[in-house]
Parts: structure tokens; C-alpha cells; sequence
């Protein structure tokens, strides 16, 4: 009788082409349409499985994992993984995977034109033109701020805000940053940037663009304290991940005139976004499309794609996939991989 093959799941639907790799190794089981699984639904799927290639939309606990017993390894469709509890994966030996890298240019393009988007106001004036508000050329219409020769804060220095920082020097922007280590020298260098304190940061920063990870210490770690000490002419870009910004808090000091303008492509309770975010016209609203590139999604399944594979003990790395999650250092949180924020 022939030994029956390992089963994956497959969460959503991605790039035929590249999940069909998969069916070389494994029998898959695949959705077929974008889906919301709840709680109940991803335990369901991950019960008889011994891998799963999921993305940030589907949460894998302790909860979702606990009666799946042949569960191996899962692959994140995604740098950050905060959908994922590491610690509990760990504990059962369960591979986790993510796709650092492969969006690193892609995600910093994005950062970048959200940035000068909300600085020169860019969806606010199209507005404007698109309700038949606009009558004519106005030298004082809908002026903003510049980024050439500015100030550029970059909170959490990894690759993708490195990424930022490059694009920063044709400009001609002075870019500091604050992170939880400083860079190495000779990195400061390659990118032209200058380590602050965090409230200095806030309070120099023309521009502060968000690009750290995720966790209980940078959860509203922007709130209506860090908010109070931005100028009011400056720009707050979050392309890192929602609930790291005090929502609320944004809402109120862009109302107030405390802040110039904002751009988010993320949020806490996406893919709903708080009302009063949505009633604004001085902030820029783009729906978590910062890696949404053809090539590096592309890029990012075919990632994921390997590390399912090799975790699950087949192909030319069996045993060894390109970018596993690394286990929590002792006391503390899930290690980042070297070079991230």
C-alpha cells in the first residue's frame, strides 16, 4: 500500500502557476475564493494537515493548532507575522516561515510616494478637482509642504527603512531615525542617517514615516503624547503595521490642526477603518497595498512557496527553508531576523 502523501492548506488564492509547486510534494487542498476564515473555520482546516500557507489575514494561535496533530510547519505569505503566535508554534515544534527581503524596494517605493502624497496633498487636490470644487488656478490653493531639503524620521531602521532613507538622499533631506539598536557605522553611512532619541525624532521630523515591527512595546507607541511633541507642519506615514498608531489619537490631531497630515496603509481593525479617519481630508487612506507590486507578490508567494516545501521535508532545501521565523531569544520576544526593525 503506498505511503499516503503530507496535506497542505492553502488560505487564499494566489498565483496558480507558483502554488502548483506544491503538487508536486503534497496533496492541496486550496481556497478558491478571497475568504474571512474565523477562529472556527482555520482550526478546522489546520486539523488534518501537516502544513499551511496562509497570509496576514488568517490568526494561527495556540487555539488553532490545538487539534491538529500532524500540523509541521507554516508559511506566512508576509515579512511581518503578527497574525502568527510564534511562542505557541514553537512550543509544538511547528516551523514558521515568513518572506523578509523579496519587498523590500517594493514596500520602500510605496513608503516613499505615500510620504510626498501626503506632503503635497495630492488625494486631498484630486478630491477637490474630482467634486467640481476647483474654478481655477489659486496661488494660495492647496499648498503644501516640501520634502527637498526637509527633515525625513524614519522610526524602525530595517531594511525597508533603509530602503527609505536611500531614496531620501535625492532629495537632499537630512534623515534621522531612532531604532531599538543603533545601526552600525558604516550602515549610517550607506544610507547618510543620524541616530536620535525617540522624542527627538518626533520633535525634528518634517516627515516621520513608520516602518518597525509590530508587538506589545510598539503598540500606539505614536499615541496623543508622541503626537504633542510632532510639529504641527509635519506628515506621519504608517506603512508597518496598524496599532502601532493611536488612531483615535491621529484623528483628533489632524481635526485639531495639531498635524499637518497623515497617510496610513494600515490600520488596527482592518480592513475596517475608524469613521473619523475616512471624514478627513488631510490624510492620505490606501488599503494595505504597500508590497502590492505584481513582481514582488509574486516574489513573496514564490518565497513562501519554498519555505512550505522545505519544511515540510521535501525539495532541494528539505529541512532547511530559506526564511524561518527565529525562536524567541531567552526572556524575551520572537528574535527578528538580522537587519530587520
Amino acid at each position: 500500500m503506498a505511503e499516503s502523501r503530507p496535506k497542505v492548506w492553502v488560505s487564499q488564492p494566489l498565483f496558480d502557476d507558483i502554488v502548483a509547486r506544491l503538487h508536486a510534494h503534497f496533496d492541496v487542498v486550496q481556497v478558491p475564493d478571497v475568504s474571512e476564515h474565523d477562529a472556527a473555520a482555520i482550526a478546522d482546516a489546520l486539523r488534518d494537515v501537516d502544513g499551511a500557507l496562509v497570509t496576514l489575514n488568517e490568526r494561527i494561535d495556540g487555539d488553532a493548532i490545538a487539534e491538529a496533530p500532524k500540523l509541521r510547519a507554516i508559511a506566512n505569505v508576509g515579512v511581518g507575522y503578527n497574525n502568527l503566535d510564534v511562542p505557541a508554534l514553537h512550543a509544538r515544534d511547528i516551523v514558521a516561515t515568513n518572506t523578509p527581503d523579496v519587498l523590500t524596494e517594493t514596500t520602500a517605493d510605496f513608503g516613499f510616494a505615500l510620504m510626498m502624497a501626503a506632503a503635497r496633498r495630492v488625494t486631498e487636490a484630486e478630491r477637490h478637482l474630482r467634486a467640481g470644487k476647483w474654478q481655477g488656478w489659486n496661488f494660495k490653493g492647496l499648498l503644501g509642504a516640501d520634502l527637498h531639503g526637509s527633515t525625513l524620521g524614519i522610526l524602525g531602521m530595517g531594511r525597508i527603512g533603509q530602503g527609505i532613507a536611500k531614496r531620501a538622499s535625492g532629495f537632499d533631506m537630512r534623515v534621522i531615525y531612532h531604532n531599538r539598536s543603533r545601526l552600525p557605522a558604516d550602515v549610517e553611512r550607506a544610507v547618510n542617517a543620524s541616530y536620535v532619541e525617540f522624542d527627538t525624532l518626533l520633535a525634528q521630523a518634517d516627515h516621520l514615516v513608520l516602518v518597525l515591527p509590530y508587538s506589545a512595546a510598539s503598540h500606539h507607541i505614536v499615541d496623543a503624547a508622541a503626537l504633542a511633541k510632532m510639529q504641527p507642519t509635519a506628515t506621519l506615514t504608517n506603512i508597518a503595521r496598524g496599532g502601532i498608531v493611536d488612531e483615535a489619537a491621529l484623528a483628533d490631531a489632524l481635526a485639531g490642526g495639531r498635524l499637518a497630515s497623515a497617510a496610513l496603509d494600515v490600520f488596527e481593525g482592518e480592513p475596517a477603518v475608524d469613521p473619523r479617519l475616512l471624514a478627513l481630508d488631510n490624510i492620505v487612506l490606501t488599503p494595505h497595498i504597500a508590497s502590492g507590486s505584481l513582481a514582488t507578490r509574486r516574489a513573496m508567494v514564490t518565497l513562501a512557496v519554498d519555505n512550505l516545501i522545505a519544511a515540510l521535508g521535501a525539495g532541494p532545501d528539505a529541512g532547511n527553508p530559506p526564511t524561518p521565523i527565529a525562536p524567541a531569544a531567552k526572556g524575551g520576544k520572537d528574535a527578528k531576523r538580522p537587519g530587520t526593525a
